[in-house]
């Protein structure tokens, strides 16, 4: 069984299939570059989990999870070509703020863009959203 943070990642890439002018082009920690026909395309990331120092009870604790949704686009103004898919994806995982009970809730954090050189303007917009999740002390998985 996997643990619940790799089931709440799973479960955001399955809530964002449909995202606007995505597609399938939806990845998990991609390392690859980009090929010009891929854009735009989604890649979810996992930040750094943080436990609560307080625990719950004697048998459960507090976690939140930062999850890095990048938006990448390229065009003549990429940030354009973002917004759309921002508002989407903000839409999709706003819908059900326990992920399908996975999640205690979650909520946005920062929207930070990020050009880069290529032969047409990119963008990397990376959506940040903090997800609150509850877990066994003693199992990862429940």
């Amino acid at each position: 069984m996997t643990s619940k943070r790799e089931q709440i990642l799973a479960a955001i890439a399955t809530t964002l299939e449909g995202t606007a002018d995505v597609g399938t082009r939806i990845y998990r920690s991609r390392v690859e570059a980009f090929a010009r026909n891929e854009a735009p395309a989604l890649v979810i990331e996992p930040g750094t989990d943080s436990a609560s120092e307080k625990l719950v009870s004697n048998c459960k604790i507090d976690w939140q999870l930062p999850v890095l949704i990048a938006v990448y686009t390229r065009g003549a103004i990429p940030d354009q070509l973002a917004d759309p898919i921002i508002i989407s994806l903000h839409s999709k995982l706003m819908a059900d703020r326990t992920l399908g009970g996975l999640a205690m809730d979650i909520f946005p954090g920062t929207v930070d863009p990020q050009m880069e050189k290529a032969d047409q303007p990119a963008l990397w917009t990376v959506c940040t959203y903090n997800v609150r999740y509850r877990s066994s002390v003693t199992d990862l998985t429940t």
